[in-house]
């Protein structure tokens, strides 16, 4: 085989360490090319970006997760046997379960609920101070707890929204931080292997139309029910990600912050308008910085050669943030979303590519939903404002976070002079 043609770096270890999500789109730009070599933590890999890499990324044909994800995040994000670890016709059937559950009517369900418990949240009196980077986890825990029919007792959503909220932080960490992180989540595993033995036990009873049941009660390709263990990573996989769309929560709040003229737009009521922003939002800020795949078979794609096992990272952000799809890709901008023609492989900040067939996340729906419910929610209580704080992005820290949490702070009532 002819040696490849692409730019070749050395171990790119520390400096993407230290430069996070442009660490792709940088050396791209820096060397005319959308792909090149290089080593992370001294293994070879081959860096993606742009539309046409992540068609090529997401042929079923080309790439699959398995062994594509480092332990530290695997066993945070993934762990073995579940859905994103598989492919062909037993990936479909897992995915068919996912995808059942998240029909239009089950997500605007769970918008539903999460906008019902955030109003509540803020509507308390004694709440005068909320950080929502943070404590809109256990908003979220508790309405993807009761969207999902599982009990969402204040203990449960307090215990789970801690660890859920663990294993989103922890996955780009190394060390003892993420082994904290991978220990707490033992526990979890073993809270949703309960909930899965208890709805088998009694035939998921009066929730088995639940999400939940749906994935206590599936069966394999041999007619089998899932082990319990990979039950329960599954069920976790069905929860884990709305508590993850709290990062996008936090980013929209930013948004509305910065441009007030769209708070005022979305206090309008507009659907339209929700959806337009709803996108940018999760075009224009950082969710997770790419995706890993290990190639399946020997093809060539722009000059180089990749074998069977052949390791490839896809720049999520660079390609949300190319400017030969994205007119001023630095610019918050949702109008550029009226009449956008959608496309599988532009747009990817949950994955690119067909959603059936793929690995692009089946919850992009819901996401869209949640992150609509909750500017909506903020504009619907005027009496928070967003005082003096730090709302920077460090782009080098994985993954990324507003530096102050974003924290809503409640109006004192003036004072009254009556009598004086």
């Amino acid at each position: 085989m002819a040696p490849s043609a692409i730019p070749r770096l050395p171990d790119s270890t520390l400096a993407f360490r230290r430069e996070g999500y442009t660490f792709i789109s940088t050396r791209c730009d820096r060397l005319g090319t959308d792909l090149f070599a290089t080593r992370l933590l001294l293994r070879p890999v081959v860096c993606l970006r742009g539309a046409e890499a992540s068609a090529t990324f997401y042929d079923p044909l080309n790439f699959t997760r398995e062994n594509a994800v480092p332990r530290s995040a695997q066993h945070l994000l993934q762990d073995e046997g579940s859905v994103q670890t598989l492919t062909g016709l037993a990936h479909h059937r897992r995915k068919r379960l996912f995808l059942d559950q998240l029909t239009d009517r089950s997500e605007e369900r769970l918008a539903e609920r999460f906008a019902a418990a955030f109003d509540a949240a803020l509507s308390r009196p004694d709440c005068r101070r909320f950080v929502l980077d943070t404590e809109v986890r256990a908003v979220l825990t508790e309405a993807a707890l009761r969207w999902a029919g599982l009990e969402a007792a204040p203990a449960v959503v307090q215990q789970r929204s801690e660890e859920f909220g663990l294993m989103v932080d922890r996955a780009g960490s190394l060390g003892p931080p993420n082994w904290k992180a991978r220990r707490r989540r033992v526990t979890t595993e073993r809270w949703a292997a309960e909930q899965i033995a208890r709805l088998r036990e009694d035939g998921a009873g009066e929730d088995s139309a639940s999400p939940a049941a749906a994935v206590a009660l599936h069966r394999d390709d041999h007619g089998q029910l899932l082990p319990e263990p990979v039950a329960a990573v599954e069920l976790l996989n069905l929860l884990r990600p709305v508590v993850a769309v709290g990062r996008f929560m936090a980013f929209a709040v930013v948004a509305l912050i910065q441009r007030p003229l769209w708070r005022a737009r979305l206090a309008e009521g507009s659907a339209e308008d929700e959806l337009l922003f709803s996108q940018e939002v999760r075009r224009y800020f950082p969710f997770f910085p790419l995706v890993g795949g290990t190639a399946l078979r020997r093809f060539a794609w722009r000059g180089h050669e990749f074998d069977a096992g052949d390791m490839a990272l896809l720049d999520l952000y660079g390609t949300n943030h190319d400017s030969r799809v994205w007119h001023d890709p630095e610019s918050f901008d949702p109008d550029r979303f009226r009449g956008w023609n959608p496309d599988p492989n532009t747009l990817i900040p949950q994955g690119g590519g067909d959603v059936v067939t793929g690995h692009r996340c089946p919850g992009e729906g819901a996401t869209l939903g949640l992150i609509s419910s909750a500017a909506r929610v903020v504009g619907e209580h005027p009496e928070f404002e967003a005082r003096i704080q730090d709302l920077t992005i460090d782009l080098r820290h994985m993954p990324a976070a507003p530096r102050s949490g974003v924290v809503l702070t409640r109006r004192q009532p003036p004072t009254s002079t009556k009598g004086q």
